[in-house]
């Protein structure tokens, strides 16, 4: 660990204390986990401490587990993640968050924190279905207002639930059940029986 990060590591156990769920190192990049119980008023405390200074919040995005490290992670199923950034001490750090209810994901809302974090977290909710408690306008900003479902979920089907086609009889495009049959594909790859193996012939003859 370099010189900076075990700076910024120590801040942050000296300021969060208890808050700190776990705080590890990797490729030089910082990553805090906190409660949910924690969550808001550790961001805050990020954002004002005077050793820490995370004046910008420059991405949060959702992350489905369920089938993380093939179906070995036994933790909870949806996480919010957030990249920090402080200018004044040039640093960054990412913060993760579980939400505690696999079946009705919520954590707080941090609008009132960081106001770039506003369509960051519409984006979270739509693609994941997570609630983010005290967000004034939650509501779908890349699918549209009839999708149904959440699309980067592990268990959303690839062809979605609906399509939508324009019917000529009423002249509006209509939403109807996916007609398109769910398959697997898997590429075929065909090679001669002796590909690869040592002392093919073309091999061989490469030789002489």
């Amino acid at each position: 660990m370099s010189t900076k990060l075990e700076i910024l590591d120590a801040a942050l156990r000296n300021a969060l204390g208890s808050q700190v769920q776990d705080l590890s190192t990797a490729l030089d990049e910082v990553t805090l986990t906190v409660d949910a119980a924690h969550y808001l008023s550790a961001m805050r405390v990020l954002r004002d401490h005077a050793d820490l200074r995370f004046e910008q919040l420059i991405d949060l995005c959702g992350v489905d587990y369920s089938t993380y490290g093939d179906g070995a992670w036994q933790g909870r199923r949806f996480a919010v993640v957030s990249h920090l950034t402080s200018i004044e001490h040039n640093w960054r750090l990412r913060v993760r968050v579980f939400a505690p209810d696999d079946q009705m994901p919520q954590v707080a809302s941090l609008t009132a924190i960081w106001r770039s974090v506003n369509w960051y977290e519409r984006e979270a909710f739509d693609l994941f279905g997570i609630l983010f408690v005290g967000h004034n306008d939650l509501r779908r900003i890349l699918t549209d207002y009839g999708f149904i479902g959440h699309p980067f979920r592990k268990d959303f089907p690839v062809s979605g639930y609906v399509e939508m086609r324009y019917d000529p009889e009423q002249r509006r495009v209509i939403y109807q059940p996916v007609t398109i049959e769910p398959r697997e594909v898997v590429p075929r790859v065909i090679r001669e029986d002796t590909y690869g193996l040592a002392g093919h012939e073309t091999g061989a003859g490469a030789k002489g």
